[in-house]
């Protein structure tokens, strides 16, 4: 298990490295100037240059990747152009805020999903049927969308739960389970629809496997068969689609945070490209990479205690 670990480590770091470059590249690619920018029309000559200067940006694009490279080594991650703020400041306070979602809605969808995935492959019937109505619609919904019909049922007309803001769970956690829960509805829909679905499938297959009749024959209990041997059996497919669900939980927070005003990454990547602010740019870029990183090498270590030949792979 260590040296599964330890592997997928040592891939993550030129990949990280690699998603930096292209980043770096790809902004530095953009049209538009940001010395320009922060000078504004009222700046004189010299002011654009010493911006620039500051900036770096009269030196060679490789010198000023090798800057860059050099201040994420040293934990420097930069200073906005425009307020002067710590960019790791700035992503420490807005992280907690899309965690909270998208992790609360990865957990509710996989719990919500893998439950109904394997009543459905069980009893069959009417559940599975239903299972495949709530799958369809689950996916077919835009997140958006649903962040707005939520908003309007149990905000505005029925006012149970806060329709805009955040509260930090430090502050209050009830104000903060409050201020969390329609947003997390909102992610974990589409998750709970393509979680269960590969539940039910991978559960069903496995019900009707030899070794599951011969557990059966030795008077070993349904509730064991199904939770314990059938479950674990089609546990890696059931990880894969977790795993995607908190990615694309993360990449539909970006909407989600915009309806219920959540100041999360979502509002920092909209005012950044909006400036054209390239250190914030590049600090959410590396942010979001970091997380994808995280969550893949939390899948292979799934991957590696339900199968055992990964171990060895």
């Amino acid at each position: 298990m260590l040296s599964v670990i330890l592997k997928r480590v040592l891939i993550s770091i030129p990949l990280l490295l690699i998603t930096s470059l292209i980043t770096f590249l790809l902004l530095a690619l953009l049209p538009g100037d940001p010395a320009r920018a922060i000078v504004g029309v009222q700046g004189t000559p010299e002011d654009y240059e010493r911006v620039r200067e500051q900036l770096h940006l009269n030196e060679p694009l490789w010198q000023q990747f090798s800057s860059y490279v050099g201040g994420l080594l040293r934990g420097d991650l930069g200073s906005s152009l425009y307020t002067g703020e710590s960019v790791s400041q700035m992503l420490g306070s807005r992280l907690p805020v899309t965690l909270s979602i998208i992790i609360g809605a990865t957990l509710v969808g996989a719990v919500v999903g893998i439950v109904l995935g394997v009543l459905s492959a069980r009893y069959g019937g009417a559940l599975g049927r239903t299972v495949d109505v709530v799958s369809l619609m689950g996916l077919a919904l835009p997140n958006f969308w649903l962040a707005l019909l939520l908003v309007t049922l149990f905000a505005v007309t029925v006012p149970l739960f806060p329709a805009t803001g955040y509260v930090p769970l430090d502050v209050s956690p009830d104000l903060w389970l409050a201020s969390i829960t329609l947003p997390v509805i909102a992610l974990a829909v589409g998750s709970v629809a393509s979680i269960s679905k590969i539940t039910r499938d991978g559960v069903a297959d496995a019900l009707e496997q030899d070794y599951i009749r011969t557990l059966r024959s030795a008077g070993v209990s349904e509730t064991s068969l199904l939770w314990k041997h059938a479950l674990k059996n089609a546990g890696v497919p059931v990880v894969t689609v977790v795993g995607l669900s908190f990615l694309g939980a993360l990449a539909g927070s970006l909407f989600v945070e915009a309806v219920f005003v959540l100041p999360g990454l979502g509002a920092l990547v909209n005012d950044a490209t909006t400036r054209q602010d390239i250190p914030v740019i590049q600090g959410i870029a590396l942010a979001y990479a970091v997380i994808v990183v995280i969550v893949n090498l939390l899948v292979d270590i799934s991957y590696a205690y339900l199968n055992p030949k990964v171990r060895t792979a």
